[in-house]
């Protein structure tokens, strides 16, 4: 018996997410190039971070977890692994950047999704940051897709509206979506959304979530930016989601913050709760994978900061 291919979705366009460089700049965004430094080397990558990752086995496991009872005014976040979480907000399940691949095309997952994908409760919204393989899954996505609505950046509807989402739902900086009681803006970062060579128009960025009297922040790939204070001056952030890896890049780029870097954001964002993300599920930098909480740890001690901080273990629920 075949299986029906899903029709492809109707994409509802940003109003003013045009990709010309002077629409990020003017949105507070930054778009990083692909030129790396002069240092660089692919040999040293391949020699010193590629290949001993192929002979490194993967940890952690799939589980089934309880998801919680969120009483209302709270939220139930998972994370998957990378950047990658369940938010659950009084019987609203939203997914972010939702990969479950095995690899990242010749790149291994070190560390097991937290959640098998049979286990997750029904989902009502899929966000996706960006088009990098690390965030946009089209295997994983067409998985989760059961007719409900998709919110991506400007230009990479195109890539998910054939997976089986009813709708598809492009932004540009700071417009909003709004389903049921979840609204969902997308704000600016500091990195590039080309998927391959050939297709740099395509937009990045980061999202607010709100629901329930609750703000969540996840920002997507993001290197440190002056556009954190904005956006935390627009929005009262609860939790922030925020990434402390991959920041050695091969290419000599700045486009991920360091641990240091990151909690630099959490102060500029003024957000109650920080939240990292975004290390010890694949290796793209050449840092150990147990180096970015080591450092996070030493930073957020020093400026006494580890209140304010929870780190969460893959696939554990917790409520906030």
């Amino acid at each position: 018996m075949f299986r029906r291919k899903p029709l492809k979705a109707v994409i509802s366009k940003s109003a003013n997410g045009p990709a010309h460089p002077e629409a990020h700049a003017d949105a507070g965004a930054h778009k990083v190039g692909l030129k790396g430094s002069k240092t660089w080397s692919m040999q040293t990558y391949i020699a010193g971070v590629w290949l001993p990752s192929l002979f490194t086995r993967r940890k952690g496991t799939e589980g089934a977890p309880e998801f919680p009872a969120v009483p209302d005014g709270r939220v139930g976040i998972t994370w998957i692994g990378h950047a990658s979480f369940l938010l659950q907000f009084d019987g609203h399940n939203l997914l972010i950047d939702p990969n479950w691949a095995r690899w990242l095309k010749v790149v291994k997952r070190l560390k097991h999704p937290g959640v098998k994908l049979a286990h997750l409760p029904a989902i009502d919204l899929v966000l996706v940051t960006h088009a990098h393989f690390d965030h946009l899954d089209r295997r994983t996505l067409r998985k989760v897709a059961a007719d409900q609505p998709i919110v991506v950046p400007f230009e990479v509807g195109n890539l998910v509206h054939d997976l089986g989402f009813r709708s598809v739902h492009e932004l540009g900086y700071w417009e909003s979506y709004k389903h049921g009681q979840l609204k969902v803006t997308m704000t600016p970062c500091h990195h590039w959304g080309a998927r391959v060579l050939h297709d740099s128009h395509r937009g990045f960025g980061g999202f607010i979530i709100q629901a329930a009297g609750r703000t969540i922040y996840h920002c997507g790939d993001t290197a440190y930016f002056p556009g954190f204070k904005e956006i935390g001056r627009r929005f009262d952030i609860d939790v922030a989601l925020l990434p402390i890896g991959a920041y050695d890049a091969p290419s000599g780029r700045e486009v991920h913050m360091n641990p240091e870097q990151a909690l630099a954001a959490f102060l500029d964002l003024g957000a109650r709760t920080m939240v990292p993300m975004h290390y010890g599920t694949f290796r793209l930098s050449h840092e150990p994978l147990d180096e970015p909480l080591q450092r996070l740890y030493s930073c957020a001690r020093a400026n006494r900061l580890m209140d304010r901080i929870v780190v969460m273990e893959e696939g554990m629920p917790e409520v906030f």
